[in-house]
């Protein structure tokens, strides 16, 4: 049996590997706002039980029993995330920090009644695939708005910023999962974007183009 703790560390390690390989301390350190000195007594813990390889200053990664539990936390979150929004009528802004308290809930039967209750989604609120109870996931190859040219678009699939500020502006625009945009004008002073939503036009920033994600 794993600690909170411990599967936190985990999920965050599988999450930073997706961008490094070797997924250093100050990195861990960085995502979950801890000290280093903290990350190394909890990264001996973990190699110890044989969840992680790790050596001082060679990076960290996951061993195969580490990601898969990496990978049941992430499906318990997204189910959960899914649940909330689709069956709870909660907003796709509020659903994260209540995720992060359930997806420590250990029963898989519990979890696998859920999962079949929803009719098994593929992708949670926010467009993140959901892994099945083996820890597979269908990958579709998502692009940022802000890597497109005029006349260029997609279907809104995800986001990179999970932060509910961020989720809150693009419900604001009516910039949501599943809306087809098109991109009509670049602004050359500071590379923000006239976007076609659907039957209405909207300016974003830069920095919003870099986090919203689509499927062309």
């Amino acid at each position: 049996m794993n600690t909170l703790a411990e599967e936190n560390y985990l999920k965050a390690i599988y999450h930073l590997s997706l961008s490094d390989a070797n997924v250093s301390t100050n990195q861990i350190a960085a995502a979950l706002n801890t000290k280093a000195a903290s990350v190394t007594d909890m990264l001996k813990k973990l190699a110890d039980k044989e969840l992680i390889n790790y050596e001082k200053y060679q990076g960290v990664t996951l061993t195969a029993v580490g990601k898969k539990i990496a990978l049941q936390i992430i499906r318990k979150h997204r189910l959960w995330e899914y649940f909330l929004v689709e069956k709870l009528n909660f907003k796709w802004d509020e659903v994260h920090e209540m995720a992060e308290e359930m997806e420590h809930i250990s029963s898989v039967e519990l979890i696998d009644r859920l999962d079949k209750f929803m009719d098994y989604p593929k992708h949670d609120p926010h467009g993140d695939p959901i892994p099945d109870r083996d820890g597979n996931f269908k990958k579709h190859e998502l692009k940022p708005i802000a890597s497109l040219a005029v006349n260029e678009g997609g279907i809104i699939s995800g986001v990179r910023d999970h932060s509910a500020t961020f989720l809150q502006y693009l419900e604001k625009q009516q910039l949501t999962i599943g809306k087809k945009i098109t991109v009509t004008e670049i602004i050359d002073y500071d590379h923000s974007m006239i976007l076609q939503v659907e039957q209405t036009t909207t300016h974003i920033s830069r920095e919003v183009a870099k986090n919203l994600l689509i499927v062309i």
